[in-house]
Order: C-alpha cells, then sequence, then structure tokens
C-alpha cells in the first residue's frame, strides 16, 4: 500500500512544472499558516499552475502573440484590463507607459487641483 501511493506521488510530482519547494516557501510567508499538508501543498501547486496557464492562453490568444508567436508583458497587461476574470491583476500587471508621458499626466492633475 505504501509502495502505491509512493508511486501515484511521484507521478503526480511529474504532472506539475511549479516548484513544490517555492509554493511551500509562499505559503508558509502567510503568518496564518502554520503547517501544509502535503495534498494541500500539491493541490495548491497544481491550481496556481492552471491558473498562469489560464493567463498565458487568454492573453495569447487577446493579444498580439498570434501574428508573432510569442507572449509580451502588454499582452499579459490588457488581459487583466480588459477581461473581468483578471481584472484583480491589475495593480500587479499595469499598462506600461513613458516617463515623458507620466510626467506630462501627473503635471495635468497638478494643473487641476491648483484650480480648485
Amino acid at each position: 500500500m505504501v509502495n502505491l501511493k509512493n508511486k501515484i506521488e511521484q507521478s503526480n510530482k511529474k504532472n506539475i512544472s511549479l516548484p513544490i519547494s517555492r509554493v511551500r516557501l509562499i505559503m508558509k510567508s502567510s503568518p496564518d499558516v502554520s503547517s501544509i499538508n502535503q495534498d494541500a501543498l500539491f493541490l495548491t501547486t497544481k491550481a496556481t499552475e492552471l491558473f498562469v496557464q489560464h493567463l498565458a492562453v487568454s492573453s495569447f490568444n487577446n493579444g498580439s502573440g498570434k501574428e508573432t508567436n510569442s507572449l509580451s508583458y502588454s499582452d499579459l497587461a490588457n488581459t487583466a484590463e480588459e477581461t473581468e476574470t483578471f481584472h484583480f491583476l491589475t495593480d500587479i500587471l499595469p499598462k506600461k507607459i513613458l516617463a515623458r508621458d507620466y510626467l506630462k499626466s501627473l503635471e495635468q492633475m497638478q494643473e487641476e487641483e491648483a484650480d480648485y
């Protein structure tokens, strides 16, 4: 029975690409977590992997990646902003803007505030 369980665990580990040790480290960084069950660790790792894959595929299909056969940061940022499912990622994946454009918008905001 133990041998079969070990074989199943080894085959499950082969089905994931993210490093389990890194996921464990991230989970343990939460002050609410005292111990982590191996099954919960595996499921969290697999769910994270599936989520990242879904984000990448959605970004590729909705972005410019089809023409260039690549995935760029701007594709990810656009998907986060335009797709309701990924909208919670807009703080983590903001659209890139040039420094001069940011400074211009900041200057305009300051002028608007001065008008009040």
